[in-house]
């Protein structure tokens, strides 16, 4: 996916004329908002691809770069050395050192990404689908799927408004579910080479059982863990993925509850239940748990799924209960409140008191709060913050990053709360193009190159400097080939080394505001 320059002409040309889908590889149509960097035009004819996954020759290596300067997942290929001339910075892998298993990347199939995917004509809904999933885009393999309503939704439901029906008989899947979400998840799970992982996070309950009487805003579930109101809510998520099911969609994992501490800093009248620590361990132990043991499904349980502020201390409350902890499979982390803690006191620090538990980042998104540029297309910053994200949370055990909505519109919606975001896919429906920011080509650098069950490996940094340290991460891949990420956050080339010592020597440059992805097999 190459950024080129193309005179208007051709732009124009390559826009209206049909491309064949087995063409291999094209390049990047960029287009300049005047963000400081470009994004990648696609319609219903034309969309960037890269060509599938395939890895160098023993002795060699691939690399591919984005950069601000206009590079998106470029790919070079080299040989190793026998040694470097030019001694320096050096990162040395170290693969007798494993660390977690990795789960993999992905992102949110919320009302507003389906409504904003629908949008689109068939052909171009097809290129957005193939950017995402197939072996001709960035491969995700998560998708986070709302239960029910979301702040990005058109409008707050639930799929059980029949007051005190404690039986649940009058339980439906909504008009977005059947109608948007379930087929959209069908064409991705047909487009896609690599098992997707799909889980479900609820916002809220049925009004009748909240305690503000109303699906919208801050409430409590009524009652206590145990009772009726407890049960019948555990037994929601039992019928949603009945339901789901019915349809041939299956669901890897839930999570408990969408940030059950949301009240701290989002508005006023945004769906969500309000859970304690210990009052989510008690529902997990006493109801929801051993809902999801006695069902049919074999969907795994996630904690907390809000900010990592909370950690260890949720993490001690609920998985120091050792029938909860049995029923928990890891912990959902999202991270929009990551500058006030370091991931050692809290992600590190989790992972050495629960180590059988794994930590899953599962919502992000950037132009939250920015109420003159929710969406900022072209913006490589916004792109950076992602990757520095994905960096600095794997290198402190997490096992993997979910982004928020797939595609917004271009005011960063809909959204009924009108909190509007970015997204690394923008829609304008009204021409039937979309557009592919800087965020999505930084995740790439990992989606497509770090499968699941690939494993963090030991890697080791000479220099430490404020002018010349890059961020970086080094994975195992199941078919035994290394994975190499470096970012360079810096305004100026960095030049530095990569050493693996069953293979040899790298020598190469980070160029200003770039992400590098190096791919190599071992001898």
């Amino acid at each position: 996916m190459r950024a080129v320059g193309i005179p208007g002409w051709l732009l124009l040309l390559l826009l209206l004329l049909p491309v064949p889908q087995a063409a291999g590889a094209r390049p990047c149509i960029p287009k300049d908002f005047g963000h400081g960097s470009l994004v990648c035009v696609c319609n219903a004819t034309y969309c960037d691809t890269l060509d599938p996954l395939v890895l160098p020759a023993p002795g060699s290596y691939a690399v591919y770069e984005s950069s601000k300067a206009g590079k998106r997942l470029e790919r070079s290929e080299g040989r190793f050395q026998s040694s470097l001339r030019t001694p320096g910075l050096l990162l040395t892998l170290n693969i007798s050192t494993l660390y977690q298993h990795m789960k993999g990347f992905g992102g949110s199939l919320s009302d507003a990404a389906a409504m904003n995917i629908l949008k689109l004509s068939q052909p171009a809904q097809d290129n957005l689908l193939r950017s995402y999933f197939s072996q001709s885009g960035i491969e995700y393999n998560l998708i986070r799927v709302p239960m029910a309503c979301s702040d990005f939704s058109v409008r707050p439901y639930s799929y059980d408004d029949v007051p005190d029906d404690y039986e649940l008989k009058h339980f439906r899947l909504a008009d977005e579910d059947v109608k948007m979400k379930i087929p959209l998840l069908r064409r991705a799970l047909a487009v896609s080479k690599r098992p997707l992982l799909l889980f479900a996070s609820p916002w809220t309950a049925p009004a009748w059982m909240r305690s503000n009487g109303d699906v919208r805003g801050k409430g409590t579930l009524k009652g206590k863990a145990g009772d009726k109101y407890h049960k019948t809510w555990a037994n929601y998520f039992i019928k949603f993925l009945d339901e789901y099911a019915k349809h041939n969609v299956t669901f890897w994992a839930v999570t408990a509850q969408n940030e059950p501490l949301a009240g701290l800093f989002t508005p006023p009248q945004a769906p969500t239940i309000a859970f304690t620590a210990a009052q989510q361990r008690d529902f997990i132990a006493q109801d929801l748990g051993p809902a999801l043991a006695r069902s049919p499904h074999r969907t795994r349980l996630l904690m907390l799924d809000d900010q990592r502020i909370h950690l260890p201390h949720w993490a001690k409350v609920v998985l120091g209960n050792a029938t909860a902890a049995r029923y928990v499979a890891g912990l959902a982390v999202h991270w929009y409140l990551d500058a006030i803690v370091p991931p050692g006191c809290s992600l590190e620090a989790t992972h050495k008191l629960f180590p059988d538990h794994f930590l899953l980042y599962t919502e992000a998104c950037t132009g939250f709060f920015m109420f003159r540029f929710a969406v900022s297309l072209g913006c490589w910053e916004r792109g950076d913050h992602y990757s520095h994200s994905i960096l600095t949370v794997m290198n402190h055990f997490v096992s993997g990053w979910t982004d928020w909505n797939l595609a917004l519109d271009l005011e960063g919606g809909p959204n009924w709360v009108k909190n509007f975001v970015d997204s690394p896919v923008i829609v304008d429906g009204s021409k039937d193009v979309f557009y592919k920011q800087p965020m999505f080509y930084h995740l790439g650098h990992f989606s497509k190159f770090i499968p699941e069950g690939s494993r963090r490996v030991g890697l080791h940094s000479s220099r430490r400097c404020l002018l010349c340290q890059l961020e970086h991460v080094a994975v195992l891949r199941p078919d035994g080939a290394l994975v190499l990420v470096v970012l360079n956050r810096f305004g100026r080339d960095v030049p530095f080394g990569i050493r693996d010592p069953a293979v040899g020597f790298i020598e190469a440059v980070a160029p200003a505001h770039s992400i590098q992805t190096y791919l190599w097999r071992q001898q």
